[in-house]
């Protein structure tokens, strides 16, 4: 497929799709136009690579882990190094407190609605 329709599947713009594809994230063959040609897996491995880059995983790490991804959201390392393991120690840690702090606002937000709600 082209880039305009893996664009529209997944949600994600041309730019973005040219650089996770810059970052080896994902891989296009070429036309003899020289146009991107993307393969049916790439629908799922952009949104695999959204989803670790809104858990706040950098692209570096995300490039290092996509080959033990078999399928989205399932992660196998046969052969994790304890630098990977440590790297994803302190990822999950950052996560921990990420929604720590999104939990506590959400709550916050929701009270003053409810007390807001009730004035009204």
């Amino acid at each position: 497929m082209m880039i305009g329709e893996l664009a529209e599947r997944t949600g994600t713009s041309r730019r973005l799709l040219r650089y996770y594809e810059e970052q080896r994230l994902i891989v296009a063959d070429r036309r003899a136009n020289s146009y991107r040609d993307y393969a049916e897996s790439c629908v799922d491995r952009v949104l695999q690579i959204r989803g670790l880059l809104d858990a706040g995983l950098p692209t570096r790490l995300i490039r290092q882990i996509l080959p033990c991804l078999d399928k989205p959201r399932v992660i196998h390392f046969a052969d994790a190094t304890p630098e990977m393991i440590a790297t994803l120690e302190h990822e999950l840690a950052g996560m921990t407190e990420r929604i720590r702090f999104l939990t506590r606002n959400r709550d916050a937000i929701a009270e003053y609605l409810e007390a807001v709600r009730v004035e009204h």
